[in-house]
């Protein structure tokens, strides 16, 4: 369309709009809705300049996708603006240049140690509880700050999927996982006799941690052999 409108100087040469529009296949009543449309304001343009202030608020906020974007856009609520679905949002992101592509995959921070002894899978995917503090799933994630990684690490109650023990270093050493054991223990002491499950890593393998989980008397529980992540499907999602 823009080739035609520079061709026929915005369709003032008539002769030639029939001939451009035949060889490229483009009918003349699509190039006179372009030229009619062609100076409109976007509809979009308010939600566009209410992404870009977001986007501008802060350094870290380059990482949004379209999820992200939209809750943010729902908790802040701009004047004059109508919030459409996550689907738009993504569009328009992709229209301004604010959509972000991960430069790598993801990758499991905790590593596997085939050596040390392991533990039977008591959940077996069943991660149903009809009471609380008898089940519960641990992992360790990590949070990138402007001075390194953060790395937290975490027990969920099945029950109600809360937060019942938590601790955070700048390392995801064993102690890490034995000091978010003990939390929990402290804030719960009828844990004891509870299964925690959690995936084969080096962390919940060590002696350290399999003395403090024998010291509460707690169940421990593994993932099953292989390394699936869907053996600790509750608590991947953190």
């Amino acid at each position: 369309m823009k080739f035609i409108a520079f061709k026929t100087k915005d369709g003032g040469l008539k002769g030639k709009i029939a001939f451009y529009c035949r060889m490229l296949h483009v009918s003349r009543l699509g190039f006179y809705q372009y030229l009619a449309n062609r100076d409109r304001p976007w509809k979009y343009q308010p939600l566009a300049d209410a992404m870009m202030e977001i986007h501008a608020e802060d350094e870290c906020n380059d990482t949004y996708g379209r999820i992200r974007m939209y809750q943010v856009l729902l908790l802040k609520q701009p004047e004059n603006v109508d919030i459409p679905s996550e689907c738009t949002i993504y569009r328009i992101m992709e229209k301004i240049g604010l959509t972000h592509h991960p430069r790598r995959k993801p990758n499991g921070i905790a590593k596997a140690d085939r050596e040390a002894r392991k533990s039977k899978d008591l959940l077996k995917r069943d991660f149903r509880s009809s009471e609380p503090l008898t089940k519960c799933v641990t992992d360790i994630t990590e949070i990138k700050a402007s001075d390194g990684k953060l790395y937290v690490s975490t027990i969920f109650d099945c029950f109600d999927s809360s937060v019942i023990g938590m601790a955070m270093d700048t390392s995801m050493k064993a102690l890490l996982c034995v000091e978010t054991l003990e939390n929990a223990c402290k804030a719960y002491p009828t844990l004891m006799s509870a299964i925690i499950h959690s995936d084969r890593g080096s962390q919940y393998t060590n002696q350290i941690y399999r003395d403090a989980v024998h010291k509460y008397g707690i169940q421990q529980s593994m993932n099953s052999a292989g390394g699936r992540c869907h053996d600790n499907a509750r608590c991947e999602s953190m």
